[in-house]
């Protein structure tokens, strides 16, 4: 039982709002909050390890950062056995709560002032009474005498009569203390494990809060117990089976935890210095539920090599045993129900009565009550966790799993699934059983169900006999293939096992190895010896080595930032299919080297994916990732011919909906994205970045491109402290990965947004990383990642504007010569600026106005409305008070249209006829305010009006070291030295 008061928090500033919430939890801390203020009572409930002890915690932090006095209980299960003990704790937690520093007075003769025992020895803590114990504090010293014995008693500071304490006496003691503690200020009360008080505890405390002020709130937080008394530490008694609360509650004040999303899991492993990159596959294993999460997180973590996304995840440990205590409270009629369940394909009730489980519904029920499974209207179910239909099957025997998929083949009504399970309850190989599950994997491929296609194909191969080595070795090569269509890397890589350890062909092995390397998504780093070996198998096969050098083009450019190299590789895959007549291949390769040489700047590049896109229109592959129609759209991206490469890109989706791969989709949701992002419309950005990142943590894929498709929605529309978030994971999973392409990438959308909320230092160090990234990859368009406009605006930012010019300068020619046109206009926009620090205003005017008109012809509505904010800037440097507002009117009206709410943001915080830096008329002499940056602006407004350091930072997405220097320069500018005096600078 933890009794002591909850800990204390780092100073804060006054009107802080708090400490954080808990990953993916700020919206149910504030509903608990408002239920709390609304009805001072609040009860959490959920599965175990779902998180609400952490929700409990951030209520605490934040009731004690308002200066409340925090009382925290814990219960264990042995508490329920000892009666009143909680009461006892909430007794001493109150006691080193409001314990009284500095002597006593000495006490006089016993029985004089306070009551004592019949044998005449006074009572502890009563009046008079030596101070020890929880009576030291003196808070009780203003108890009733009766009471003061109860509670001694109940404390055990005093021996317990005969008969026991005064029932009465203790419960008005308890609700008297309660009182006395809540005169002194607001009182939150958390009881933690709330179904393991005691009966005489919850007794005392439904009284005492029955009596209490309003002043005092209290969380009660708890965890369902659906099997009834089997499993009380207790023992059978009395309304066991069900929680005895402290009130009886209502809709309004239970809140139920719910488990993390997908995305939500990535931040919580980041936030525990996890990986990342495989969060998708542990959000499926843990359902969310962040305890198993973490452990299956803290599994790789420990894992002695690093674990791929071909390869299984490490369950044991840990995790397992986690699962398994969850799974160990269900009686054993449970646990079979549920075994059965976990063998199914489609699992429901009623199968599960069929298959021999006569009382299925009710024992589903109770393992939905546990948070086990979730059962639909119709009776279907699903696990909550994938670890937990793992561990039952993993830790069930032979014969259970045998017994369970030989009953279900019995009952199920689809003959693919019959067929699965007969081969699962079998553990001979036969062929005529094995030509049946082949069979049946042709049936799902037809069907679309690539994954149970690719499940089949590899059980097929597992149940062909051995002496057949022929057959089950061309069955694994199917099964491997099947599994790259399907985009499940495990699949791949076992059947790629079995078959590298019989006496497969060389073609056998490399077409293995290929869909090992075709399901590996970003993660080809640690792939080397599957590339080695392939290229040794393809010796002297011509189209198997066209192939392997094609995944070798991949890879040089991916893992290993080598655009040149790839290139070359590229083009002898491209020659080598030609030479044999296989033009699918042909076309990949093609399409791959114009991609590296519109990286490198040549002008063949739309020559070689005119080729491409020839061969591709005649061979009509059955997937798209790496073609050149996908390549075409992304050249018409970075040449802002927005309308038609979304006007194509929607055309393709019907077609990879059909039959393309996920892989597929995850690329076009993630392109549509980044048109989305440029072109303005940012509601739908937002949407399919937010389906290309559903998918790519849904096929177990690493969330690194897609994290920097949102990265760039939330920069458009959405919120720029997200925006960051999403960069920096975007940057941890590409580190992880070894993905040198997005990498530099995620780097840029995070320098991006970090020069947009004026953290300039931080931007400089991002972008210049960036700068340095493309230098050592030889990338020369400047179209492909418009990082030199931001590196430009941040140095000017620094003070750096000759540097800035140096950069601009170096880029130009190059726009020129490729005709990258929309390149020009961005810089044309930080020119201006660096005239406008230069003193030529006149001309930073000019050349924004006709900028902004530019962007504007050219669809492109956000960089219209930037340079109307840098045209806004200039005209208050010239006193043009009208101008600046007008220009900052249209930027607003603009964003306002688009959707992107973050830059409608910026745009209006200036209030109307009041922008900083303008005198009151329009041809006034300039204020000291023309000299501060928009950056500086902001953070001068913020803290003009009275937010703390602390405050501004989180406002503005800032450290406070940046938040300190920027305001020592802002000082400086102004010529002031408190805040007081900044304030009376921002007056107009």
């Amino acid at each position: 039982m933890t009794t002591v008061p909850h800990g204390p928090l780092p100073a804060r500033a006054p009107g802080a709002a708090g400490p954080p919430a808990p990953v993916g939890r700020e919206e149910l801390l504030t509903r608990l909050e408002s239920v709390l203020h609304a009805r001072g009572r609040a009860l959490l409930t959920g599965p175990a390890g779902v998180g609400k002890t952490e929700v409990a915690l951030a209520a605490a932090a934040r009731a004690e950062a308002r200066g409340e006095t925090v009382l925290w209980l814990a219960a264990l299960p042995a508490d329920r056995a000892i009666p009143g003990a909680a009461a006892a704790a909430l007794v001493a937690s109150v006691a080193a709560t409001v314990a009284r520093p500095g002597p006593r007075t000495e006490p006089g003769p016993p029985g004089e002032d306070g009551p004592a025992h019949p044998d005449g020895s006074p009572v502890p803590g009563a009046s008079g009474a030596l101070p020890s114990g929880v009576f030291a504090s003196g808070v009780f010293d203003d108890l009733p005498g009766p009471q003061r014995t109860a509670v001694a008693m109940l404390c055990r500071e005093a021996p317990i009569q005969q008969g026991g304490w005064d029932p009465i006496a203790l419960r008005l003691g308890i609700a008297r203390i309660l009182r006395v503690l809540t005169s002194r200020g607001p009182v939150l009360l958390v009881v933690d494990g709330a179904e393991f008080l005691d009966p005489d505890s919850t007794d005392l405390l439904r009284f005492a809060l029955h009596l209490a002020p309003p002043s005092l709130r209290v969380v009660a937080v708890e965890t369902p117990e659906p099997y009834g008394d089997t499993h009380r530490a207790d023992g059978p008694g009395p309304g066991a089976g069900h929680t005895a609360h402290l009130w009886v509650p209502s809709e309004a004040d239970l809140l139920l935890v719910p488990p993390l999303h997908a995305d939500e899991i990535a931040e919580l492993l980041i936030h525990h210095r996890l990986p990342s990159r495989m969060a998708g596959r542990i959000h499926r294993a843990s359902g969310g539920n962040p305890r198993l999460a973490l452990a299956v997180g803290r599994s790789l973590a420990d894992a002695r090599t690093p674990v791929h996304h071909a390869e299984a995840l490490t369950l044991s440990g840990r995790a397992r045993d986690l699962a398994r205590q969850l799974l160990g409270a269900a009686p054993p009629p449970v646990r079979a129900t549920l075994l059965l369940a976990a063998l199914a394909l489609r699992p429901s009730a009623t199968l599960v009565r069929r298959a021999g489980r006569p009382e299925a519904e009710a024992e589903l029920a109770a393992a939905e009550r546990a948070g086990l499974v979730s059962l639909a209207e119709d009776g279907s179910l699903v696990f909550t966790a994938g670890l937990l239909p793992s561990t039952l099957v993993h830790d069930a025997c032979w014969a259970e799993r045998s017994a369970g998929h030989a009953a279900l083949a019995e009952v199920v009504d689809d003959p693919v699934e019959a067929v699965r399970h007969r081969a699962l309850a079998s553990d001979r190989p036969d062929e005529e059983l094995a030509a049946e599950v082949a069979a049946a994997a042709e049936a799902a491929r037809r069907r679309g169900n690539n994954t149970l296609a690719a499940e089949l194909a590899l059980l097929a191969a597992e149940s062909t006999p051995g002496r057949d080595g022929v057959r089950r070795i061309a069955r694994l090569v199917d099964a491997a293939e099947e599994a790259a269509r399907a985009a499940r890397a495990d699949l791949a890589m076992r059947a790629t096992t079995d078959l590298l350890a019989r006496d497969a062909s060389p073609t056998d092995r490399v077409r293995a190895r290929l869909a090992v390397l075709d399901t590996a998504g970003q993660g080809l780093t640690d792939l080397d010896d599957m590339y080695v070996h392939a290229m040794e198998d393809s010796e002297g096969e011509t189209a198997l080595r066209a192939a392997v050098q094609l995944r070798l083009a991949v890879k040089y450019v991916l893992a290993d930032g080598d655009p040149e190299r790839s290139r070359t590789a590229a083009m002898e895959s491209a020659a080598l299919a030609a030479s044999v007549g296989d033009p699918r291949t042909a076309a990949q390769a093609l399409t791959v080297q114009a991609r590296m040489e519109r990286a490198l700047g040549s002008p063949d590049a739309e020559p070689v994916l005119a080729r491409a896109r020839e061969l591709e229109l005649a061979e009509r592959p059955l997937g798209i990732r790496n073609a050149a129609q996908i390549l075409t759209i992304r050249h018409a991206l970075f040449d802002d011919r927005l309308t038609d490469a979304r006007d194509e890109l929607n055309a393709l989706l019907p077609l990879v909906q059909r039959r393309g791969s996920v892989e597929d989709a995850i690329e076009l949701y993630r392109t549509l994205a980044e048109i989305e992002s440029r072109i303005g419309t940012c509601p739908a950005a937002l949407a399919h970045a937010g389906q290309s990142l559903a998918l790519t943590l849904e096929a177990g894929l690493s969330p690194g491109p897609a994290w920097y498709a949102l990265a760039l929605a939330e920069t458009a529309g959405g919120s720029l402290g997200r925006a960051a978030s999403y960069a920096r994971r975007s940057v941890q999973a590409s580190e992880e990965e070894g993905d040198r392409v997005f990498l530099s990438r995620s780097r840029y959308a995070l320098g991006r947004v970090q020069l947009i909320n004026g953290d300039v230092a931080a931007a400089l160090e991002t972008l210049r990383r960036v700068q340095a990234d493309e230098r050592a990859q030889s990338t020369v368009d400047p179209s492909m990642l418009r990082w030199h406009e931001e590196l430009a605006e941040a140095l000017l930012g620094h003070d750096a504007v000759e540097g800035a010019l140096a950069l601009l300068a170096e880029v130009r020619p190059v726009a020129e010569r490729l005709g990258r046109s929309t390149v020009l206009l961005g810089c044309d926009r930080v020119r201006a600026l660096c005239l406008a620090a230069e003193g030529r205003t006149d001309e930073a005017a000019e050349l924004l106005t006709g900028t902004a008109g530019r962007f504007a012809e050219a669809g492109l509505p956000l960089e219209q409305g930037r340079a109307l904010m840098a045209l806004a800037r200039v005209e208050r440097k010239r006193r043009r008070r009208s101008a600046a507002q007008a220009a900052l009117h249209g930027a607003a009206t603009v964003f306002e249209r688009a959707g992107a709410a973050p830059w409608l943001a910026l745009a209006t915080e200036a209030p109307a006829g009041e922008l900083p830096g303008a005198a009151p008329g329009g041809d006034e002499a300039p204020t000291a305010l023309a000299s501060l940056t928009e950056a500086e602006l902001r953070l001068a407004r913020l803290v003009g009006q009275g937010a703390s350091n602390q405050e501004a930072a989180a406002k503005l997405f800032l450290s406070v070291k940046t938040v300190e220097a920027r305001l020592t320069r802002i000082y400086q500018k102004l010529d002031v030295r408190s805040r007081a005096q900044l304030a009376t600078a921002l007056r107009p």
